[in-house]
């Protein structure tokens, strides 16, 4: 790292934060559990669009026990638009997780918090840093992009070297301002495009792709909780991956289900439903 002021750095990060920062939902409240669920919706999706979604979802799930209690059919046909259904059904299960392992408190510590499904790195440091202000690092997209330019970083460093840089420029006792300004400062001010700095991974075209057939998919089985093998495979016979290989690995990852002796599938849970 350049010689950089990390005191004037952190002045115009907050300066930035006090004259244009947003407002959103999750950032009003210091519930463990919203705060997770909000981290786990805008991992890989736009905080405006998943705002509306928040908003439904705790409403509907209040809490981890009425998330864990809920059918995986209903946690995804709330979840249905946010994109990356895989998310929707780790979180239903870190919710049972929670509630068998933790008496329904979702915990507070980076290590315990990475024992849960969909929860990996970033997400364990960050609903603590939200939800309770603890000094941790939590590096995004927006926060690694403006680290890398105030502080005239290599844009190859090492996410390893990042995140001990992060940890030290963090202003002690202000962890969660601190890291909702670099999230404004990135998003609003420094943007890849103003930047040229480009993110890790790069999003493929998404309409036609397998995710896109996936998502389709699904959404026409939450709509009618099961459906005959044979419509499906008639109705995308131009899915250049097959819709049979797309279905079992839904079942895979118990998404879906066959049954009816492999003639039927639906989403998972669905045949209890059906029998209750």
């Amino acid at each position: 790292m350049e010689s950089v002021s990390v005191e004037a750095f952190r002045e115009r990060v907050f300066d930035f934060y006090r004259e244009r920062g947003r407002d959103f939902p999750w950032r009003r409240t210091r519930d463990r559990y919203a705060v997770m669920v909000s981290e786990i919706m805008l991992q890989q999706t736009q905080a405006d669009r998943v705002v509306p979604r928040f908003l439904q979802w705790m409403e509907r799930f209040p809490d981890v026990q009425i998330l864990a209690g809920a059918s995986l059919r209903e946690v995804l046909q709330l979840w249905n638009g946010l994109g990356y259904n895989a998310r929707g059904q780790r979180l239903h299960l870190a919710a049972a997780a929670i509630v068998e392992r933790f008496g329904c408190i979702v915990p507070a510590e980076p290590e315990a918090l990475m024992t849960l499904p969909g929860i990996g790195p970033y997400t364990s440091s960050s609903i603590p840093v939200f939800a309770d202000n603890r000094d941790l690092a939590a590096v995004d997209t927006n926060i690694r992009r403006v680290l890398i330019h105030e502080l005239r970083l290599p844009p190859e460093i090492a996410p390893t070297e990042l995140r001990r840089i992060a940890l030290e420029v963090l202003p002690e006792g202000r962890s969660r301002d601190w890291h909702n300004a670099l999230m404004d400062y990135g998003a609003l001010q420094l943007t890849g495009k103003k930047t040229g700095i480009a993110p890790l991974t790069k999003q493929s075209t998404f309409r036609g792709s397998r995710r896109w057939y996936r998502g389709q998919l699904l959404r026409e089985l939450l709509a009618a909780g099961r459906m005959p093998m044979e419509s499906l495979e008639e109705r995308y016979a131009a899915c250049p991956y097959g819709i049979a290989v797309i279905v079992e690995a839904l079942v895979r990852e118990g998404l879906a289900e066959l049954y009816g002796e492999g003639r039927i599938v639906g989403i998972a849970g669905s045949r209890e439903e059906a029998a209750g």
